[in-house]
């Protein structure tokens, strides 16, 4: 069974496209502190004009032999509303409480193990969120990350299927590893694995 678009997350549709290469300079690993619930979301995804990350795609399903591809997403432009457009047409933005696109709450307050909540994505269609790691360390071609929200989003693909996502997120950098699942039967198949390979921040 294959994921469909209208079922990933937004920092998960970024990568389940087309790849293409090339990307900006790389940054530098963050060293950060573990998470702390008065951490507010935007700390763990910074929206700024400019910023940029490329992804290298490792996933299980790509021909045996092939170099990674990798793919850029860059912050283009602020809209009137508060939104940060990137480059693969994705919008976010940070409120106190959430981050969030223009349908799903991607992170949200208290960022502590357990935190749970909904997004209705369409009509019948609900993907529930849980934090289910913090303080993780997470190992990338970008380097070494510390102190790593990883966040579970579940939607039901199917009368007897889930669509499993789980994004990391790391203090400082945004997302770092993207993973997502097809569970069935209680039985789990990787469909994509992204990791960050590269990132540029402004004003860093």
């Amino acid at each position: 069974m294959r994921a469909t678009m209208r079922h990933l997350p937004l920092a998960a549709l970024l990568l389940a496209t087309a790849c293409a290469h090339g990307g900006p300079r790389a940054g530098a690993a963050a060293e950060a502190a573990p998470a702390d619930r008065a951490a507010a979301p935007a700390d763990y995804f910074p929206l700024a004009v400019g910023n940029a990350w490329v992804w290298e795609d490792q996933s299980p399903g790509r021909p045996a032999g092939q170099a990674a591809a990798s793919r850029t997403v860059r912050i283009l432009e602020r809209t009137a509303d508060g939104f940060f457009r990137d480059s693969e047409r994705g919008e976010l933005r940070a409120s106190g409480e959430c981050l969030r696109d223009r349908v799903r709450q991607l992170l949200c307050r208290p960022l502590a193990v357990g935190t749970t909540w909904k997004s209705v994505v369409a009509v019948g269609s609900t993907e529930k969120y849980e934090i289910v790691g913090a303080g993780e360390r997470v190992e990338t071609p970008a380097g070494r990350f510390e102190g790593c929200l990883r966040v579970r989003s579940v939607n039901a693909a199917g009368p007897v299927a889930d669509l499993v996502a789980e994004i990391t997120y790391a203090p400082g950098v945004g997302p770092v590893r993207i993973e997502t699942f097809a569970v069935a039967g209680g039985k789990a198949a990787p469909q994509l694995k992204a990791l960050l390979k590269s990132y540029h921040l402004e004003g860093k």
